[in-house]
């Protein structure tokens, strides 16, 4: 046998290996496949993959292949996202708003393959994946410009779903009308009450009238349905391509730092591992405390002395209190460590009522 059928031998028995490692390793694929449709999770975390590749290029020691095996390893991420995407084909996820809102538009970034199901408020998005309709919810929680999103955090205080994604989408606001408009035609502009808040400066300068809707895929539809070159709307990009208006003016809202943070809300929990730290981890509590002198301020410290940093905190009404109040606190770090779980114990001493309604990678 000569060295070249020695080789080509040696690479027939070592491929028979790789084949039997990848059948393994994408049967792991489905099982986290099956943990992500449960548990409402879209199928890419890069920063995971970052993660991945950071440490596996380091088994290499040959760096004359080592940006060969870090290709590789791309591809075979790839071709897991792809089997993720079709055995997650079935899920069903539920938004606010019609098909080409902004929650449409992130719901499709975060499961491209599955079935997208509008629903009228976020309430009734909410109880579809609560009564299992859905497997999970997008909702909206902050916007960088108008604040929270009171209604959807009510939802997660009273309600029994968890929080096990946030990500974040750039809000861009853009003029559109039916094809053969001109700006100086438009009487009227249509949109979400937000959008012409973020929008008002440019509204202004231009002298429009303003009708409120539901939110801004129905007004880029409502003026699609009119026809009428006096009436403009307000809304995305993909939001005009869909209803087939014409964009005359692209990025009109006041503040170009506009970002709205969408959740996953899910009926299953997601408790990341202790061991599996990483430093975009975070954390929500929902929490009352105790009609007590300084019980707040305790709530705080505590939280402050087992070294979690809050990165947002918020009160809300209770709604069957007069004057009283509930917390929603966004702190980085992992709770599920012994640290965290101690950290849990001394706030219950000092709330009367704590909830952990959720555990998300920053994105």
């Amino acid at each position: 046998m000569s060295i070249l059928d020695e080789c080509r031998d040696s690479i027939e028995k070592i491929d028979a290996q790789m084949a039997e490692l990848f059948v393994r390793r994408m049967e792991e694929s489905r099982k986290i496949a099956e943990y992500k449709t449960e548990h409402g999770i879209s199928i890419r975390d890069t920063k995971r993959e970052e993660i991945l590749l950071a440490k596996n290029r380091k088994l290499i020691s040959d760096q004359n292949i080592e940006s060969y095996y870090v290709e590789f390893m791309k591809n075979v991420m790839n071709l897991s996202v792809d089997y993720q995407s079709r055995l997650m084909n079935g899920m069903t996820v539920a938004y606010s708003g019609v098909e080409g809102a902004y929650a449409y538009i992130m719901a499709k970034k975060m499961f491209p393959s599955a079935n997208l199901v509008p629903y009228a408020n976020f309430n009734a998005a909410y109880k579809a994946a609560e009564d299992g309709k859905a497997d999970c919810a997008v909702l909206p929680i902050e916007n960088s410009f108008a604040g929270e999103v009171g209604a959807v955090m009510d939802l997660l205080f009273s309600g029994d779903l968890y929080i096990n994604q946030v990500r974040s989408l750039d809000i861009v606001h853009n003029l559109m009308a039916v094809p053969g408009t001109s700006i100086d035609s438009i009487k009227t502009v249509v949109s979400h009450p937000q959008a012409l808040d973020q929008c008002e400066e440019y509204i202004q300068k231009h002298g429009f009238q303003t009708i409120a809707f539901p939110n801004t895929a129905v007004a880029a539809k409502h003026a699609k349905e009119l026809n009428d070159p006096t009436v403009a709307a307000i809304a995305s990009e993909e939001t005009a391509q869909l209803y087939g208006l014409k964009v005359l003016e692209s990025g009109i809202n006041t503040s170009r730092n506009n970002t709205t943070r969408f959740a996953v809300f899910s009926r299953a929990k997601n408790s990341y591992l202790q061991q599996n730290k990483r430093s975009d981890e975070c954390f929500i509590m929902l929490l009352t405390v105790r009609n007590e002198a300084l019980a707040l301020v305790q709530t705080l410290n505590i939280i402050g002395a087992h070294g979690y940093n809050m990165r947002n905190l918020r009160s809300r009404p209770l709604k069957d209190s007069l004057w009283q109040y509930y917390f929603y606190i966004e702190a980085e770090g992992n709770i599920n460590t012994p640290n965290g779980q101690e950290m849990l114990q001394e706030l219950k001493a000092v709330c009367a009522n704590l909830k952990i309604a959720g555990t998300y990678y920053n994105g």
